[in-house]
């Protein structure tokens, strides 16, 4: 599933390639896509003759401001879910079986939603009604990694007596907003913690360390558009550079890029976590 650095990667693509894109006809190929308004006629409808402004995001959410005719019309907000991408399209070209939404504008060119597994949804938010009241995943996010609000006495508030491993912890996307597996584990690494030490028995100090990691992590990774680990693609194809230069994450059994230790795996949560016994404590 797309991470908070592969959401960023998708929402710099749209900014710089949709910024002004007049949607002309829209075509729902799949009706599941479409999670508000409940008829995808309906979501069609809202989107025509809107002009795409500025697109911002939330943890693993992306939204766009509309126009229409120089007034607000309302915000077009989407998850990706687990293989959800755009392709952005210059001239025509025929649809994928995947292919779940298509936005054209009068010249023809394209914005592609391609999903193969079908997770992926999108919304309309009528103007002058909060996001969160339609999109309402957005209202149990925690804090985004890069806010001043995410820091050490945070979590130590939000983690006291918690029996949880760290890496569930990270995982949840209420402590804080788009960190999934990938870099759980390598922020994890990188401050020096194991992915099973119980949330709860963090110092202050161990604390601020793995915050300063996260974000270090997160900066490197949309640095490099993205990671090859996933199904992540960016708008014209590519996937990102960052799995080359992982330092745990699914190198289970080789050497530990810093000790030579072997990396171990094993599963918490039903989620697979790898760590380095001798550089995590």
């Amino acid at each position: 599933m797309p991470e908070l650095p592969e959401v960023e990667t998708v929402r710099r693509g749209l900014e710089q390639q949709t910024q002004g894109f007049e949607i002309s006809r829209v075509e729902v190929h799949r009706a599941r896509a479409i999670a508000s308004p409940v008829d995808p006629a309906a979501f069609a409808a809202a989107l025509c003759g809107c002009r795409v402004g500025t697109w911002s995001r939330r943890g693993k959410y992306l939204m766009s401001q509309l126009s229409r005719g120089g007034e607000e019309a309302g915000s077009w907000g989407v998850h990706l879910r687990m293989t959800g991408q755009f392709l952005w399209l210059e001239t025509p070209k025929p649809a994928c079986s995947h292919t779940r939404v298509q936005l054209f504008a009068a010249s023809n060119q394209e914005l592609r939603f391609v999903d193969t597994r079908s997770f992926g949804q999108m919304w309309w938010v009528p103007p002058g009604q909060p996001l969160d009241s339609v999109i309402t995943g957005l209202g149990r996010l925690g804090p985004e990694p890069f806010s001043p609000a995410f820091n050490a006495a945070y979590l130590a508030e939000r983690l006291r007596g918690s029996r949880r491993p760290i890496k569930n912890a990270l995982l949840d996307q209420a402590l804080v907003a788009g960190v999934g597996n990938i870099y759980a584990d390598e922020s994890l690494f990188a401050a020096g913690i194991r992915p099973a030490t119980t949330s709860g028995s963090l110092g202050i100090s161990q604390l601020e360390r793995l915050r300063q990691a996260l974000v270090e992590v997160l900066e490197t990774s949309i640095g490099a558009g993205g990671t090859t680990f996933s199904d992540f693609r960016d708008l014209k194809g590519n996937n990102g550079n960052y799995g080359g230069v992982a330092w745990v994450y699914r190198r289970g059994g080789e050497p530990c890029r810093r000790c030579n230790t072997p990396v171990q795996r094993e599963k918490l949560g039903g989620r697979s976590s790898h760590w380095c016994p001798s550089c995590q404590h």
